[in-house]
């Protein structure tokens, strides 16, 4: 998996490796059992502090998507992806809300909203690069 870091970007670097490899994981990239690289790997690898990879890998880990064993390493969770509760459903729509409110002030109909979102999904779900 190749982890694109955006240095100027306002989302912290911890945020965007845990956005992208939850994204590797949903594209099929990163499969069920999968390894990942060690924190000071990955750290190396894509030169970051490795406080910061240990920040995303621990988030990871409390909301299910990897686990981490002190031998075998960092894993995707083989048993399968955290459920979708109500929870999760809140917290995305209060997410979602001011970038629609946002889309809406400046002209964006549902339908357009509806195919940014539609091509979004087909985009993750094909494993095609984001831009």
């Amino acid at each position: 998996m190749i982890i694109q870091l955006d240095m100027q970007s306002e989302l912290p670097i911890y945020s965007q490796l845990v956005y992208q490899i939850i994204e590797g994981i949903a594209s099929g990239e990163l499969q069920l059992g999968e390894a990942l690289p060690s924190v000071r790997n990955l750290a190396a690898d894509i030169g970051v502090n490795l406080h910061t990879v240990n920040k995303a890998y621990t988030i990871l880990k409390q909301d299910g998507y990897i686990l981490i064993h002190r031998q075998k390493g960092v894993v995707v969770n083989p048993d399968g992806m955290p459920d979708l509760t109500d929870d999760f459903l809140k917290k995305q729509q209060r997410e979602l809300r001011p970038i629609i409110a946002e889309a809406i002030c400046r002209g964006m109909t549902k339908e357009e909203l509806s195919a940014v979102l539609d091509q979004m999904y087909d985009d993750i779900k094909m494993g095609h690069n984001r831009e």
